[in-house]
């Protein structure tokens, strides 16, 4: 009982942690957009695509 409510948190925690991450280099990516700052754009995608966020 303890040990599956504390995999559910776990669970849960994971998949809040990934969405800020994704929500966080989403927005840097759109400022570097508009800036026109294309090192940094690849540089974000590059990560986006290593933690398979995007």
């Amino acid at each position: 009982m303890v040990s599956s409510n504390l995999q559910e948190a776990a669970k849960l925690a994971a998949a809040v942690h990934r969405d800020s991450l994704r929500k966080n280099i989403q927005h840097r990516l759109t400022i570097a957009r508009n800036e026109g700052n294309e090192r940094l754009v690849r540089q974000l995608e590059a990560e986006a695509n290593y933690l398979r966020l995007g």
